[in-house]
């Protein structure tokens, strides 16, 4: 199972999250990545955890003041991105356009949404991975492997008839242990979570409760 932490813009401290995630994955052998605020990209690679983008500009090198530069993202460090996350929602046209812009960088990608359906538009435009994340859950503390389960099998069904190499991950609530298990045994192949971490008075015990079912 994969385990990427979506820092958004919680004024929690990125390094302290990010080592304590390094330091859950080498002990359980799980893999953790961070998703921080792009400014904290450098400071969080520099911990050795996995780091990812949490967006990256639909643009190539150019006049495009304030957009995330895909090269720019791989330079401090990142090695991946999340696209079209529900608070980050893009146009079809430019998710795909992302996509190209996260290859150039060389990087694994997950694109977000909201339902089977979407997942299934998504899984077509080739990403390594899709997150299937009812927006009325993100944040709630009720995950959708509980509150509406068949969102992930359908999800799960959805990508495998358009390419079954496309992963999918599930979030939106999610944020024990037990969370994590009933999103495996649904058929996702990992978790987004955000809140669950980045808001705990305890990251690295956070961490390990929620591994510790496949660790």
């Amino acid at each position: 199972m994969f385990v990427l932490v979506n820092l958004k813009a919680y004024p929690c401290d990125p390094v302290a999250v990010a080592t304590a995630a390094r330091d859950v994955s080498e002990a359980t052998g799980v893999r953790i990545a961070i998703a921080p605020q792009a400014a904290h990209l450098d400071a969080v690679a520099d911990t050795g955890v996995e780091t990812w983008a949490q967006h990256v500009s639909p643009v190539d090198h150019g006049s495009h003041t304030g957009s995330t530069l895909a090269e720019a993202a791989a330079d401090a460090g990142a090695v991946g991105t999340l696209l079209n996350h529900s608070e980050r929602r893009r146009t079809l046209a430019d998710v795909d356009a992302g996509l190209s812009a996260a290859e150039r960088a060389d990087f694994e990608t997950i694109v977000c949404a909201n339902n089977p359906d979407q997942i299934g538009a998504a899984a077509a435009l080739g990403p390594d991975a899709v997150a299937v994340e009812p927006p009325e859950l993100i944040g709630t503390g009720t995950p959708v492997s509980k509150a509406d389960p068949d969102v992930v099998r359908d999800a799960v069904d959805a990508a495998a008839a358009v390419d079954d190499s496309v992963d999918v991950l599930c979030g939106a609530g999610i944020s024990t242990g037990e969370d994590l298990a009933a999103a495996r045994e649904l058929g996702a192949e990992g978790v987004l979570l955000a809140s669950g971490v980045a808001k705990a008075d305890d990251p690295k015990a956070a961490l390990e409760d929620l591994v510790e079912p496949v660790a």
